[in-house]
């Protein structure tokens, strides 16, 4: 549907190509991420279940006869299909009847239980996961630089231009919501704060209908918070809540609730590089703690620009989350995927991007320029190690940095790139 003003998104491409392929497709990720605009974008005929109109009258139709929902102009948005799940196997049923391309484009903000529906849709729905906007997709980076390029170890030097701390800061704690962009830190921030009450207040108990105590949902939220960016683990998430909260939780419960922060798209944690590098270095499998955006976390902690400015560290943390937020959205583009690598002699590597053909960058990622250097060896160092390990060799290494005035390629081969040029 012709839409006025609409800002493009990097998983527009993507879209139009899984169509082509696919009967339907679902898109999921996070509310507010922009999933309905860019699926009116890419429809003909629209069929909203969170319409009000007539008390929800939409949502009553479509759950006294799913295939009602169904019928439009071709390709149909269905959005936020979850509220009545029998439409999935309506679609499905009708994808199979037509053998028609590009027929339906489902939207969810929240996965559903299998036994609300009976087929996987395999082969016939394809699953898309869209993101809160990157830098470059809101219009603050400047796009100079391909972060393909740099994994394909083929990108131009490019001066850039300083950028200030204050600026990174507002990118941190606005986030990368549509709705926030061009907001100052406290507008942005009252967004966020507003989400967090959302999930507290109905998302805990609307995705499966099962009451949980909204104040250890909300301990553990802020625990997650003040571990962002680190491979903390359950048993670690447990006593920093009792520390820092006075309070207690169970593993159990917090399985539980994990598991119910995935369903809710609100954490989108990095797995481990594991056995990809082919070397006899024994590797961590511990995830990464992420947020789905690292605004959440500084609303759960009431983060303010002052705050920050005196806890630097803590800064970085959520840097890092932001970018990494960034690497998820740019490495689909180009069907490669993100990891982050840690073994048992305590190497770390922030990033690791594994292309399609299992070659792989690797990436540091760090606030100031004053770290490049050091960066710069690590990611050497452990390249050197893999190696010498009997693994495959990096194809290209990188320091992204948020205080850098330039992008270019060190005597020593690794790239350095500023956040505020990448692109995908």
């Amino acid at each position: 549907m012709k839409i006025d003003n609409y800002r493009q998104r990097i998983i527009d491409n993507i879209i139009d190509t899984y169509l082509e392929a696919f009967g339907a497709v679902l898109i999921e990720g996070p509310k507010w991420c922009g999933k309905t605009w860019t699926s009116k974008y890419h429809s003909n005929s629209e069929f909203l279940l969170a319409d009000p109109k007539g008390n929800f009258n939409n949502k009553q139709l479509a759950m006294l006869n799913p295939e009602l929902a169904l019928v439009g102009e071709k390709p149909r948005l269905i959005d936020e299909w979850q509220e009545a799940p029998s439409i999935w196997d309506a679609v499905r049923g009708k994808v199979d009847e037509t053998i028609e391309k590009g027929q339906y484009i489902l939207t969810g903000s929240a996965t559903v239980n299998k036994d609300k529906y009976v087929h996987s849709g395999t082969g016939r729905i394809a699953r898309l996961k869209m993101r809160p906007m990157s830098l470059f997709e809101s219009g603050y980076s400047d796009g100079k630089i391909s972060l393909k390029d740099v994994c394909e170890n083929v990108a131009k030097d490019q001066f850039i231009g300083e950028v200030s701390l204050d600026r990174i800061i507002n990118y941190v704690l606005v986030g990368g919501w549509p709705s926030t962009i061009g907001m100052n830190e406290k507008q942005g921030m009252l967004l966020s704060k507003e989400y967090i009450k959302t999930v507290l207040s109905e998302d805990i108990y609307r995705v499966d209908n099962i009451k949980r105590d909204g104040h250890k949902v909300e301990l553990l939220l802020r625990s997650l918070a003040r571990n962002e960016s680190t491979t903390v683990t359950n048993k670690t998430l447990k006593n920093d809540i009792k520390e820092k909260d006075l309070d207690d939780i169970n593993i159990d419960t917090i399985t539980d609730y994990l598991n119910l922060f995935n369903r809710l798209y609100l954490i989108e944690n990095i797995p481990p590089f594991s056995n990809k590098l082919r070397s006899s270095l024994r590797v961590k499998q511990s995830e990464k703690r992420h947020f789905v955006d690292q605004s959440l976390a500084c609303a759960l902690l009431n983060i303010t620009k002052e705050k920050l400015l005196n806890d630097l560290e803590y800064l970085g943390f959520l840097f890092e989350s932001l970018v990494e937020r960034d690497l998820l959205t740019y490495v689909a583009s180009f069907g490669a995927k993100l990891y982050h690598y840690q073994d048992y002699e305590n190497n770390e590597i922030d990033a690791i991007i594994e292309m399609e053909d299992g070659a792989w960058c690797g990436i540091e990622i760090k606030l100031g320029a004053n770290q490049i250097e050091e960066a710069a060896k690590n990611l050497i160092r452990i390249n050197d190690l893999i190696i010498r390990q009997g693994g495959v060799p990096a194809k290209s290494l990188c320091v992204i940095c948020g205080l850098t005035n330039a992008a270019y390629k060190r005597p020593d081969g690794v790239y350095v790139t500023p956040i505020t040029s990448l692109r995908e």
